[in-house]
């Protein structure tokens, strides 16, 4: 697509556009009232055609417009594209040229007027933004504008911007280019260029893929600042937290109940978060110690305290410091374990009087009441968010949750009743250690985990030396191993049978399954398939 544009002064957003090509566009020829408009000089510094049709004292607004079409003769251009021009244009122009674009610094049609910044700053507006439209015929047959039809064309798209306090009108002016109009027109040409716009003959525009969905065309976000941090993963680093409304537990809402201690750090939170994850996985009362967002321990048992007990007992050492989740209300016997070693965070769905009089005498324990964890399932947030430069990753969260009718045995040697339920416990932790991931599990406790390997053999010999050297009172002989992702080779299986692992639980899926399998059956060793995997890069 050839766009032909047109502008008053410095043309910033055309320059924006022709410097990003959405959509592959390109600008063919740039237009301007006035030869000393600094876009000219920029538009030539980029190699792009200009030319300049001054206005004449005393010239008929139509007449102009023809010299401007005469200017334009002899260039290809599908689209017209205004940026600042001073000119109201008529059906002249209009009906003679391509679809015409323009973007106005307000969300039409709030503000339409010269000074939609101070309009919106006078009104005490919070929100303003930016519109991109069809520009429409607003004048009359005697070439006068008629004020209430101007940019009244039908809206291609808008962007959101936030009106601050203590803003002034050429902070939003800024604020408006930069977040709002760079965002908004080239989305909108990019559309034009992959022709999934159309424009109806009653004014009327739709968007293709822009009905919602899944995945929509656009994704909007706003949140509130909820704090400003003391600093984010390094003291250099500033940071702040921002909230959005959920229905679903999350520390980010949790209520802080020792007052007087230090506040929510950023890495706090994030562990925080990562801890409260897992153990929403379980049914059965479960613990978990997180340490980096990588689970140092995770357990389920009948009693509150045992859990924890035997999720700490994995790597006691690792956990020094770390934050503690329940999904259970802390009960004393809970609390008195908690504080026995180092913890920086305790967050659960309630505390009982006694286990807050326990944890309240660590100082600098942040003790954190999540809510109820019984969200039902429509509640839940639906996709994870990862911020990348120039951008969001936006996926489906991992909800897999699997049973015994999910695996399939493919060894001569089935796997134990005992042996499938830590199968399935394991599985459910590995979703949240980072991979590449191994968890070595004894029924529903883990033993060792390894995590965050780049090689999938290291990642089971890191989860035997944690079993065999940071463990309390267990070990890997007879245990079970998750794996994250499919064994490439045979070592890993190998590695984990001199560990003393006897069933293995994986997704399957490599062009070695048949000599892994093989491998397995030499060892006497039971394995399953999931089908699927769990990654975890975050």
């Amino acid at each position: 697509m050839h766009i032909a544009g047109m502008a008053g002064n410095r043309g910033r957003n055309l320059l924006n556009i022709a410097d990003r090509a959405p959509g592959g566009a390109e600008l063919a020829v740039i237009v301007a009232t006035d030869e000393d408009a600094p876009v000219l000089d920029a538009a030539a510094e980029r190699g792009i055609p200009t030319e300049t049709v001054p206005l004449r004292e005393g010239e008929d607004r139509r007449d102009h417009e023809r010299r401007v079409l005469d200017a334009l003769d002899g260039y290809e251009f599908d689209l017209v594209c205004l940026d600042g021009y001073m000119r109201v244009l008529s059906e002249t122009f209009l009906d003679a040229a391509p679809t015409t674009l323009n973007v106005h610094p307000s969300l039409l049609p709030s503000f339409p007027g010269t000074d939609a910044w101070g309009d919106a700053l006078d009104a005490g507006a919070r929100v303003t933004g930016c519109t991109v439209h069809v520009v429409t015929d607003a004048v009359d047959e005697d070439g006068e504008v008629v004020e209430g039809e101007v940019d009244g064309g039908p809206i291609v798209t808008q962007e959101p911007v936030p009106v601050y306090e203590g803003d002034d009108a050429d902070d939003l002016k800024h604020r408006v280019l930069s977040e709002g109009e760079f965002r908004a027109y080239p989305r909108a040409v990019r559309w034009f260029a992959e022709d999934s716009v159309t424009v109806a003959e009653d004014g009327s525009v739709t968007v293709e893929g822009d009905e919602g969905g899944t995945f929509p065309v656009r994704d909007l976000a706003s949140a509130d600042r909820a704090e400003t941090l003391r600093y984010g993963e390094n003291p250099h680093q500033d940071a702040a937290l921002y909230a959005t409304p959920t229905d679903e537990a999350s520390v980010v809402h949790a209520d802080q109940l020792n007052e007087g201690a230090k506040g929510m750090g950023y890495n706090n939170y994030n562990d925080a978060d990562a801890a409260l994850d897992i153990v929403k996985e379980f049914d059965a009362p479960a613990a978990a110690v997180i340490k980096h967002t990588n689970p140092a321990g995770c357990a389920t048992a009948e009693k509150l305290a045992d859990a924890y007990a035997d999720a700490l007992s994995t790597d006691p050492m690792s956990a020094f410091g770390g934050i503690v989740a329940l999904n259970r209300e802390c009960d004393a016997a809970t609390a008195e374990r908690v504080v026995d070693s180092f913890k920086e965070v305790c967050v659960a769905p309630g505390y009982s009087e006694d286990a807050l009089g326990i944890l309240r005498e660590k100082e600098n324990l942040r003790v954190l009441d999540c809510g109820s964890l019984d969200t039902p399932d429509e509640e839940r947030e639906e996709f994870t968010v990862k911020p990348v430069t120039g951008g969001r990753l936006v996926q489906e969260r991992d909800d897999q949750r699997l049973t015994r009718e999910d695996l399939t045995f493919v060894t001569e040697r089935e796997p134990s009743e005992e042996q499938v339920e830590t199968m399935l416990f394991a599985w459910q932790v590995a979703k949240h250690v980072k991979s590449n991931a191994i968890v070595f599990a004894d029924g529903t406790e883990t033993v060792g985990v390894g995590m965050g390997q780049v090689s999938r053999v290291d990642a089971v010999r890191l989860a035997a030396m944690k079993a065999d050297e940071h463990a309390e009172g267990k070990d890997a002989q007879g245990a079970v191993m998750a794996s994250d992702a499919f064994f490439p080779f045979p070592d890993g299986v190998e590695e984990a049978a001199e560990a003393g692992i006897e069933a293995v639980v994986q997704p399957g899926g490599s062009v070695n399954d048949d000599d892994v399998i093989e491998t397995c059956d030499e060892l006497g060793v039971a394995m399953a398939f999931t089908g699927n995997r769990c990654f975890k890069h975050d």
